[in-house]
């Protein structure tokens, strides 16, 4: 059945945590993909005062060799992978949010996700994420490696935030991968809530039970992304961007970046992300974050909708996500509800400063 299993995987992968502020739930589903794609970050206690909640949805395939087969190549699972385990920890040491400007941070370190798979360091990353490592032609070589700078033998990941050195390797002029992964991330410090999106993962906020999206879908036919696309050098076809990818942001990607006369802000496929800034009041009751697996299937009012529901009687969010899985799963494999799926459920537990409006600060 090409990318679709002939019956969906429905074993959940959940977890539940909590803290002073709030409590999170968050599950994952494979469904009816032939591979797991997603993956994300759920920190109650990014530091002392901060939370951090992310959701990467993988796409597309990177292939090690010329001739592309199951075995010589790794899905955008890997970039996912990344992102989770190394955003937070960027965004954690970059200069700007320890001066206290999260949306910078956020927005430079979404960039930073592109300059870090890139070399012998960031193609060594990318293999053992995907599982590809021991697949690979030429496995010898790719990890015949030695590093720059003093860098310790296992390239451990130091306190500084530029500190990614290079290493020497066959893969030292590795551009990046050609397959790319969306980036959904919310950051809570008191009452100030701020969300980075690049792709079409999804932010929404139930407020009083009104559903508001605090992130957008960065669709190729939308106008501010149709025009860098087309001044890039970039086409749309069916919705697609060079009749291939449907999404215009995205982390990866490579092969949509390779104008060197561009910033990478101004890439046919750009990982630059929309930030939004919202100052929480006593109205607003949770946050979700979840991958379009999910959006195909309900709109963001639908959504809070049944989360409300689902409130009233399970005390358990990560089993809400799993209930909302259960909803949406197609029962035949083709068309909506056969993606993979991943749902971030963030409940505010105690009542915040009020304020009326919802600020979108975007970083370009």
């Amino acid at each position: 059945m090409g990318i679709y299993l002939s019956s969906p995987k429905t074993d959940k992968t959940s977890e539940d945590g909590e803290n002073e502020r709030l409590r999170f739930g968050v599950s994952s589903m494979q469904g009816w993909r032939a591979t797991m794609e997603d993956a994300h970050a759920a920190y109650p206690d990014l530091d002392s005062s901060t939370s951090f909640f992310g959701v990467y949805d993988g796409h597309g395939v990177y292939y090690f060799g010329n001739i592309p087969d199951r075995d010589n190549g790794f899905a955008g699972k890997a970039v996912a992978k990344f992102c989770a385990k190394y955003l937070h920890q960027q965004v954690l040491k970059h200069e700007a949010y320890s001066a206290g400007d999260i949306g910078t941070s956020l927005q430079k370190c979404f960039l930073r996700m592109d300059e870090m798979m890139r070399g012998q360091r960031g193609w060594r990353e990318l293999a053992i994420l995907g599982d590809n490592i021991d697949k690979v032609s030429g496995v010898i070589e790719g990890l015949i490696w030695s590093p720059r700078g003093g860098q310790s033998k296992r390239g451990e990941f130091s306190n500084h935030v530029d500190d990614w050195p290079l290493e020497e390797g066959p893969h030292s002029d590795f551009d990046g991968p050609n397959c790319g992964s969306t980036a959904c991330v919310a950051v809570i410090r008191g009452n100030q809530l701020v969300v980075a999106n690049a792709g079409d993962s999804r932010c929404v906020i139930s407020r009083k039970g009104q559903a508001y999206n605090l992130s957008k879908d960065h669709k190729p036919d939308l106008e501010i992304e149709k025009d860098r696309i087309l001044k890039a050098g970039g086409f749309i076809q069916v919705g697609r961007i060079n009749g291939t990818l449907n999404l215009a942001r995205a982390i990866g990607d490579v092969e949509f970046k390779q104008n060197k006369l561009l910033t990478p802000e101004k890439q046919i496929v750009t990982a630059n992300p929309d930030i939004t800034t919202v100052e929480l009041c006593d109205d607003d009751e949770f946050l979700v974050l979840a991958c379009d697996g999910i959006w195909d299937c309900l709109s963001s009012q639908q959504l809070v909708d049944y989360v409300r529901d689902q409130l009233k009687e399970e005390s358990k969010l990560s089993v809400v996500c799993e209930k909302v899985f259960d909803r949406c799963v197609a029962p035949t494999a083709g068309g909506e509800g056969c993606d993979n799926m991943t749902m971030i459920l963030v409940q505010f537990k105690k009542p915040v400063n009020p304020s009326t409006s919802v600020v979108d600060q975007s970083i370009s």
